[in-house]
């Protein structure tokens, strides 16, 4: 058997054993959706005025007006057919609203996590090779700088600098500009729908829209990656096989990059995949404060009209992210050392 067919049954192996994981938070999310304060059909019905009658109609429409443990039953045969169920929210099944606004959120974090990556490794490797150093505190300043300042305050004071202080950021709400005509839906990520359709004053104004929001969340997120960064690399210079290298005469940057920062980087991919997933369901704020709209501010606003479809096809979404996530971060852990096995 090769080594591709080894690992992708490998990899099936580790995605079924998740399966009972998922399982566990389709009933979780379900239950406490349903002890939560609040009923949903007072709040679709026209108001705590409403008629009896009309909120018993929405509470029947809802499945609510039978008992839980059928409910629960039939929320899990629905989705076992692939039925979410359906947003009072919105009107439609809710497969759909997530379908539509999963790659608006998808987009924001791949932006994010590969701005934070090319500033943290760097940040961090430099770090590492001053221990103590001015620029070893510089780092770290900056890092719990990141961590302690709220993601909603770093988007509003990048906000007044950017947009209202110089001019130089186009108005903070949305994907694009109401001028900009969006282009043929392909993929859902409009950085590469615009690239397909040829269209690239629509491209630069679709990044131009989202470098503010990327940035925001990608503050939050570079102290933990040039953290473990530092960490590993003052590890890897510390061991043998650099010290080996040094002594037979190889070049510093092939020290630096080939032997240490290669060995390094294992740690750094196990919590980019971390971070990633945390990222992904967490930057509702975020979505907030540049009206993105994303799958967490979905699944908020869901929550706040306790809508319960919505909120339990995103924690479900979610949650699959997850396990997906770190399963490619498990075969990526194994394409960087071939010596470690995913099974």
């Amino acid at each position: 058997m090769t080594t591709l067919g080894a690992t992708a049954i490998r990899a099936a192996r580790r995605f079924a054993s998740s399966l009972p994981a998922l399982f566990g938070v389709l009933i979780f999310t379900f239950l406490l959706m349903r002890v939560l304060p609040g009923d949903p059909a007072v709040f679709f019905a026209s108001g705590p005025n409403s008629g009896k009658e009309e909120i018993e109609t929405i509470r029947k429409q809802m499945g609510l007006d039978k008992p839980v443990p059928q409910q629960l039953f039939l929320y899990l045969y629905d989705v076992g057919r692939g039925n979410l169920g359906r947003s009072l929210m919105t009107g439609q099944n809710v497969t759909k609203d997530l379908r539509e606004r999963l790659p608006a959120s998808l987009e924001l974090t791949f932006s994010a996590l590969l701005i934070a990556l090319v500033l943290a490794i760097p940040l961090g490797v430099l770090a590492a090779l001053k221990p103590g150093s001015l620029v070893d505190h510089s780092v770290r300043l900056f890092c719990a700088l990141g961590v302690c300042v709220p993601t909603f305050v770093s988007g509003l004071l990048l906000i007044y600098i950017f947009y209202y202080l110089f001019g130089v950021s186009p108005d903070p709400t949305g994907r694009v500009d109401i001028f900009t005509t969006l282009p043929p839906a392909h993929t859902g990520f409009l950085l590469i729908d615009f690239a397909l359709a040829g269209d690239f004053d629509g491209w630069w104004a679709a990044f131009k829209q989202l470098i503010l929001p990327a940035c925001t969340m990608a503050l939050f997120v570079i102290a933990p990656l040039a953290r473990i960064t530092r960490a590993s690399m003052l590890a890897s210079l510390g061991s043998d096989f650099v010290r080996t290298a040094r002594s037979v005469g190889l070049s510093w940057w092939r020290i630096i990059v080939t032997y240490a920062l290669r060995n390094a980087i294992l740690p750094v991919i196990t919590i980019a995949g971390i971070v990633f997933s945390t990222m992904l369901g967490a930057n509702v704020l975020v979505e907030k404060v540049f009206s993105w709209p994303g799958v967490a501010s979905y699944a908020l606003d869901a929550l706040l009209s306790s809508d319960y479809a919505p909120v339990q096809g995103f924690v479900l979404l979610m949650a699959s992210v997850f396990v997906i996530v770190n399963l490619v971060v498990d075969v990526l852990y194994g394409i960087a050392d071939p010596r470690i096995s995913i099974g």
